[in-house]
């Protein structure tokens, strides 16, 4: 029988640092994205503060998203920007990059774009 050695994806690819790295290198994807660009604030510090949050909780670690702002809501949060299906894939390709760059490994990596697809298919509110 296999023993498992961590009981979240975010313990097991390294919990805060390697968390931490991800957003990092996905933020400088997106800063440098022409359809993503228009659509976040010209200082990202507070977005990036949020995701690390968000991402922190949402792979299975502390509720730090839910104990600062509540249920993540994510959708209605979102309303207010025009998430187009270009948006979502250009999306999805910066979070599969910062990814790779954080040297997420098998199976944890396919494990991740797997449930952030499905978040991002969910956010979609505006047609092409």
């Amino acid at each position: 029988m296999e023993q498992i050695e961590h009981r979240t994806i975010y313990e097991a690819i390294g919990g805060y640092k390697t968390m931490n790295n991800i957003v990092h290198a996905f933020y400088t994807r997106v800063n440098d994205h022409p359809d993503l660009k228009p659509i976040f604030p010209d200082d990202l510090t507070e977005t990036i503060r949020r995701q690390m949050l968000f991402l922190t909780q949402f792979f299975g670690g502390p509720r730090l998203y839910e104990e600062e702002r509540g249920h993540p809501m994510l959708r209605r949060r979102h309303l207010p920007f025009p998430i187009t299906p270009t948006r979502r894939d250009a999306w999805l390709t910066c979070m599969a990059a910062a990814l790779e760059e954080a040297e997420i490994k098998e199976p944890y990596r396919t494990a991740m774009m797997e449930r952030l697809t499905l978040t991002a298919n969910h956010m979609m509110n505006t047609p092409e």
